[in-house]
């Protein structure tokens, strides 16, 4: 989510735009995991806006095209247009920007904060990225299982009707979030006005399970404790 919304800035920079075409794909396709890439590897598998693939590869090209076109590597693109202006001294993308930026609770914490009040993206761009692109795709969640249709937003995942999910049982279908391989999720609830973060560095094999059973657990409690 990190890495979207740097490019969501470059979009209102004008450094590039949602639906400039990138490889196969436009920005818009890459960045919701609509374009036709595998999870990882350089060939896609399909055209674009045919399913929705999680892929690594996706990320990592729309990330790859910020950084041409802004003549700066992504990471220090990602740097000075989210870590800096939200204070994340402790954040830092130490390679893929589909998945290497390591950071604190603290700095995750400041992310969620401007997914829930935007200072770096105008009301309208946050909206686009928590608005469903490509509705009628379905596809897979990586370690969750198939859905039809799996609605994504830009870089975003958003739960819609999807059951069983990783966010809890109270949450409500407009939910956002992610969740990754080191066992770090984070959600907001817009109408609860309420967010969540986790935050581990277990591999998936070691945490998925667990984790895809006591997260909807932890999510409902926190969702109860706001509700007093």
């Amino acid at each position: 989510m990190m890495t979207a919304w740097a490019v969501l800035i470059a979009v209102e920079e004008g450094i590039t735009s949602l639906d400039e075409p990138v490889a196969p794909a436009t920005v818009r396709h890459l960045l919701a995991h609509a374009s036709g890439f595998g999870f990882d590897g350089d060939k896609p598998l399909m055209a674009p806006g045919r399913k929705r693939i999680y892929s690594n590869t996706g990320i990592e090209t729309v990330a790859r095209h910020v950084a041409d076109r802004s003549g700066m590597p992504f990471a220090d693109y990602l740097r000075e247009a989210v870590f800096v202006p939200l204070g994340m001294s402790g954040s830092e993308l130490r390679g893929s920007p589909a998945y290497n930026v390591f950071s604190t609770l603290d700095d995750t914490a400041a992310f969620v904060a401007e997914l829930m009040r935007p200072r770096l993206v105008s009301p309208e761009t946050a909206r686009e990225a928590t608005t469903v692109q490509f509705a009628e795709l379905g596809g897979v969640i990586p370690g969750l299982g198939a859905y039809l249709p799996n609605p994504w937003g830009l870089g975003i995942e958003i739960r819609g009707d999807k059951s069983p999910h990783w966010t809890g049982t109270r949450n409500s279908p407009a939910t956002f979030g992610h969740f990754g391989g080191s066992g770090t999720m984070a959600w907001v609830d817009p109408e609860l006005d309420l967010a969540v973060v986790a935050l581990t560095n277990r591999d998936f094999d070691e945490w998925s399970a667990e984790a895809l059973r006591l997260w909807p657990e932890f999510s409902d409690a926190a969702i109860d404790w706001a509700r007093g």
